[in-house]
């Protein structure tokens, strides 16, 4: 079975090494263009692209899918499946209609839940006890199509998006290579999604910020489902602040929602049921570093809160 590969970050790596490792023939990989990181800004390769570069597949970098873009390679390679891991772009019916066994895709929720470009994250800030992964062909309308396999893992109390993205990147693999073993001998019964499905947004400036209104677990959620990436955010004094970590406090004191309190070498804040513990943040234009360690240096006055937007 020829396999076209498609996929872009860290988390689509697991499958194409997977596959690697499984003798699969690969006949290239799709990833999207090198982009300009860090303040020199350098142009840096995808890691999908090391990936495959390191296992000498052919590798692809269009920078548009659009007007049959990729119509050449397809009929230069002609792939029985293309997989389709995080790859960053809706694929045109062109694309979806070309191969024998179509186009697959692996998504790091529980369809029909949690369909978009951040599953992980709102898995965690939803509160969600368990996660998984689905393999599913594609169809025109996002994360819409069949699903093929589904297999789930728990969210532990101590998970970061960072943590269950390992998780499931590991899972997602196993998942396609279950997938491709069963596929081609008709051994799986694609099932339809139903229209109870849910979404989970693009993150963005607008919906990353601390709202210290909701409860403190609320609160706690949020921060771990945006640990490492975007973070979330508030404003202290008209600067932002990322908050990496806290934690649900049985400290007790009279204050306002927002408020920031230091008592010896901890530091609190009170959310709309209580207080959460502030334990590891990132002031805007330093390094990480313990909420003890930078309210010494920099102490607030009584009745200091922080603030959702500047």
């Amino acid at each position: 079975m020829k396999i076209l590969f498609m996929g872009t970050p860290d988390f689509a790596v697991k499958g194409l090494e997977k596959l690697i490792e499984s003798g699969y023939e690969i006949v290239g990989a799709v990833s999207q263009p090198d982009r300009p990181k860090g303040r020199g800004h350098k142009m840096v390769p995808t890691p999908v692209k090391e990936c495959a570069l390191n296992n000498n597949i052919e590798v692809f970098q269009p920078e548009t899918l659009k007007d049959e873009a990729l119509l050449p390679l397809l009929k230069e390679k002609n792939p029985d499946i293309i997989i389709v891991i995080a790859y960053g772009r809706i694929l045109p019916e062109y694309i979806l209609n070309y191969p024998k066994y179509g186009c697959v895709n692996i998504h790091a929720s529980l369809l029909p839940k949690y369909r978009g470009s951040a599953p992980i994250q709102w898995s965690i800030i939803n509160g969600d006890k368990l996660s998984g992964v689905t393999s599913m062909y594609m169809v025109k309308e996002l994360d819409a199509g069949d699903i093929l396999i589904k297999r789930e893992i728990p969210i532990e109390d101590d998970d970061t998006a960072g943590t269950l993205f390992d998780k499931l990147a590991d899972l997602g693999a196993e998942v396609l290579l279950e997938t491709l073993e069963l596929l081609p001998q008709g051994k799986i019964e694609p099932v339809k999604q139903g229209d109870d499905f849910t979404l989970a947004p693009m993150l963005t400036k607008a919906n990353t910020a601390v709202d210290f209104n909701k409860a403190c677990q609320e609160v706690c959620n949020f921060v771990r489902g945006l640990n490492p990436f975007p973070c979330a955010y508030a404003y202290l004094n008209d600067e932002s602040m990322k908050i990496l970590s806290c934690k649900p406090s049985d400290y007790t004191a009279k204050a306002q929602t927002g408020e920031i309190v230091t008592e010896k070498n901890a530091v609190y804040v009170k959310c709309a049921d209580g207080f959460i513990e502030l334990l590891l943040i990132v002031p805007n234009g330093k390094r990480a570093m313990t909420a003890a360690e930078y309210f010494r240096g920099h102490p607030v006055q009584k009745g200091v809160c922080f603030k959702k937007g500047n």
